[in-house]
């Protein structure tokens, strides 16, 4: 095993394959020793048929967790070989029941000292081995279950890219990727409208110089996303969190939740004790974000936008 004590962890899928190989290998082996004409993968459908009772191919694959593609092919390999005998349901003529044949029921009393000697076997390498295989494989599947393996890679996927992204004060220098960043994105869904103009085009006079903020987020030096504090008119909120853009090239960076974050404290600074935002809820994964950063929806309130059809406030 040099090469997986090499390559490491990544390769765990490959180590596992070759490990169900092996096993697997084996076991149409054991079959054999014991006079019985088996093959290993038809063992969990075998062995629900083995307790007696006709059974559906849906009920079946519920029981092991296979698909029903899956066991039906095993199920007519099965048929095939004559372990099997599969007829119409008396009370449902629409669907199937199977049921072990007689050559099926014949491999049952073979089986038994079989069961027992793997059992043993397995056992004895239990005792010789340092970690309980048997467990972790229960402790595995459960986490899986919890959390899948691909959910995990994209989590660190985004831990790592986000260590490459940097939030700052805007700068003169970044003014075009404000501007061109929203209209790319407000171009997309909807379409730009009058105060979308008067936001962007005229950013430091309505925005900057009206004790408004903007930030933006560099991935690797390369400004890929914006989001500014308007100050807001009323009593009611100190600021209204607006014009966040993300660039379509930085999914996955997690640019949108390090943007969020960093605006919410910046307006602590600023002394700030109640935000605003406006939305659409045909953008999923930013309302996500804003229910992820505190914001709770609140009752309709005038707009100047067409495309709004929710707001949302964060007490700080």
């Amino acid at each position: 095993m040099d090469f997986f004590d090499k390559i490491g962890k990544v390769a765990i899928g490959s180590r596992l394959r070759m490990l169900s190989e092996l096993i697997t290998e084996d076991s149409a082996k054991i079959y054999n020793l014991y006079g019985i004409d088996f093959q290993p993968k038809w063992f969990p459908v075998y062995y629900i048929l083995a307790e007696g009772t006709a059974n559906t191919i849906t009920s079946i694959a519920k029981e092991i967790g296979h698909s029903h593609p899956s066991v039906s092919k095993i199920i007519s390999e099965m048929v095939k070989a004559g372990l099997v005998t599969e007829k119409s349901d008396s009370k449902d003529g629409r669907r199937n029941v199977v049921s072990l044949s007689g050559k099926g029921n014949e491999v049952t009393l073979k089986i038994h000292d079989q069961y027992k000697d793997i059992d043993s076997a397995i056992e004895d390498m239990l005792k010789q081995s340092t970690h309980n295989l048997w467990k972790a494989l229960a402790e595995w599947e459960f986490l899986l279950e919890q959390k899948s393996l691909l959910r995990r890679v994209t989590e660190q996927q985004k831990l790592r890219e986000s260590s490459n992204v940097t939030i700052i004060d805007f700068e003169q220098k970044y003014l075009d990727a404000f501007i061109n960043l929203n209209t790319e994105w407000i171009s997309k869904y909807f379409k730009m409208e009058e105060s979308d103009y008067k936001a962007l085009n005229n950013a430091e006079e309505y925005i900057l110089n009206n004790g408004g903020h903007i930030l933006v987020a560099l991935y690797k030096d390369e400004p890929l996303g914006v989001c500014a504090l308007i100050k807001y008119p009323e009593d009611d909120y100190d600021f209204e969190l607006a014009k966040m853009a993300v660039s379509p090239k930085a999914q996955g960076k997690n640019i949108g939740s390090l943007l969020g974050a960093a605006v919410i404290e910046k307006a602590k600074s600023l002394g700030a004790k109640k935000l605003y935002l406006e939305s659409n809820t045909i953008l999923k994964p930013a309302i996500n974000l804003y229910h992820k950063l505190g914001f709770v929806k609140i009752p309709e309130r005038p707009t100047p936008y067409e495309r709004c059809n929710i707001q949302m406030e964060l007490t700080l």
